[in-house]
């Protein structure tokens, strides 16, 4: 056995499909090494755990994860019911993380600096291949690998509030006046919301659920003013296809929403973009550009992104990396994932080929390997990892079929006061030209409208937002 080959290898990040990566490890009995930068397994899943997922459990729970926990009498929940954040790091991940053939590999409190290779930069070639990876930590302490699985997401770097992927005048400034996409309103941060007026500035699921909560507080908390910024000229995708949605739980979502803005309880601002903010007596001014080069102010006391998420490949800057200079995903995966092209359920199958780089050995995966796309499901990342690992184990057969079961429209979260024991929803889609063209899914992308061909090839939308994906 070659030196290189005696080293483990790494993986960056132990939430959903980092650990997949580990247990997938372990069944092909590669040595391994997980590195989390929080203190528990899951710990960006965590910051969302308020919100449920449309996606049910038979989707988030990873094949070789399940034989591992079933073979320490784990008991399932219920495959149909639709998890929260919590109750998928509480019931899932945590127990697996535990797991004696995971626990003893696992590091937290640990973030990776820089990945390159043993005493070479990017320009040196010769012998790369059989050179190491070398990690470097925060702390300084280095580590070497045979192979680095990047699973650390894109939780940590979401999109700026200002139009055309650049800051807003002045966003720095007022970073104490912003919230991260999904703040928990009716909970923890409760009172930075309750009398307050909030903008919430975004297209997708997570500025729906964040509204919906905002208007519940209203009713109990006088004072509390919200309004909706979008920068399209209707929110029509937004409300999906009410009670004619495939999907209940997101077709309830769409309805509610609406409920409010007709009612005047949300005020919708459309046509907006984000030009300007301003400090102002203990508030924040924001000046919005309208499309006509109009301009407009509004002062408001929070203002919450829920803009997406992008993914940073700076610890990789050494390693030799083909990405796609739109998608930020690898050049083969990104047409496969498109948001101009597709929605989270009509990706098609794709593994180590599409994830590989010219750097022999690196493979992002998970919803960093979907660059700026919002496609991404939790089930497409179990694949990935299926699919690299068997590759790693120099099983190519096996590396190669990838095969995707999902739910054909792909929407991933819900609001929280949804049941989680009610309809499923992710059941059959309505048929769909194949043409079709659905708005960005997912925590922090945009609602499909119903049914999918409603949005086609010749008909763009603009400005549509996009963002991350939970499951």
């Amino acid at each position: 056995m070659s030196t290189l080959n005696e080293l483990p290898v790494v993986v960056i990040g132990a939430g959903p499909v980092g650990l997949a990566a580990a247990a997938h490890l372990h069944e092909r009995g590669i040595a391994f090494t997980v590195l989390e930068a929080g203190d528990t397994p899951g710990a960006a899943v965590r910051q969302w755990g308020h919100v449920r997922v449309f996606s049910p459990w038979r989707y988030n729970v990873d094949p070789a994860a399940r034989r591992l926990l079933d073979d320490a009498s784990w008991v399932a929940p219920d495959l149909e019911a639709l998890p929260t954040g919590a109750e998928l790091v509480g019931d899932y991940l945590q127990p697996l993380a535990q797991l004696p053939q995971l626990k003893p590999h696992l590091r937290y409190n640990t973030r990776v600096e820089a990945v390159s290779r043993l005493g070479l930069d990017r320009l040196r070639t010769a012998g790369r291949e059989s050179t190491p990876f070398l990690i470097r930590l925060a702390d300084g302490e280095e580590l070497l690998a045979r192979a680095v699985i990047d699973a650390s997401g894109t939780w940590g770097t979401p999109n700026v509030l200002g139009a055309s992927g650049l800051s807003a005048r002045g966003e720095s400034t007022v970073a104490a006046f912003l919230e991260h996409a999904l703040p928990d309103v009716l909970g923890a941060a409760r009172d930075r919301f309750a009398g307050r007026h909030t903008l919430v500035v975004g297209a997708g699921h997570s500025a729906a659920n964040t509204l919906l909560s905002l208007a519940e507080l209203a009713e109990a908390a006088p004072g509390t003013e919200v309004t909706w910024a979008i920068r399209t000229t209707s929110p029509s995708r937004t409300y999906g296809g009410g009670d004619a949605d495939a999907l209940p739980a997101r077709g309830a979502l769409g309805s509610r929403l609406r409920a409010h803005v007709d009612a005047g309880r949300i005020r919708l601002l459309t046509g907006f973009s984000v030009h300007a903010l301003t400090p102002t007596d203990g508030r924040v001014s924001v000046v919005v550009r309208h499309a006509d080069g109009s301009e407009e102010s509004i002062t408001v006391d929070r203002i919450v992104a829920a803009t997406g998420f992008r993914p940073d490949h700076s610890i990789a800057a050494e390693l030799r990396l083909d990405l796609d200079p739109i998608m930020g995903a690898t050049r083969a995966l990104a047409p496969l994932i498109d948001p101009n092209e597709h929605s989270c359920g009509t990706v098609p199958p794709h593994g180590v080929n599409e994830l590989a780089h010219p750097e022999t050995g690196y493979y992002a995966v998970g919803m960093k390997a979907y660059g700026r796309a919002p496609t991404f499901l939790m089930a497409t990342g179990y694949e990935q990892v299926r699919s690299v690992v068997a590759a790693l184990a120099g099983d190519w057969a096996a590396a190669r079929d990838v095969q995707l079961d999902l739910p054909e429209t792909g929407v991933c979260n819900s609001n929280p006061a949804d049941t989680a024991t009610g309809d499923s929803c992710c059941g059959p889609a309505p048929t769909a030209e194949p043409a079709a063209r659905g708005l960005a899914t997912g925590i922090s992308g945009g609602l499909l409208s119903t049914p999918l061909n409603l949005v086609t090839l010749d008909a763009a939308p603009s400005g549509a937002q996009a963002g991350g994906c939970c499951s």
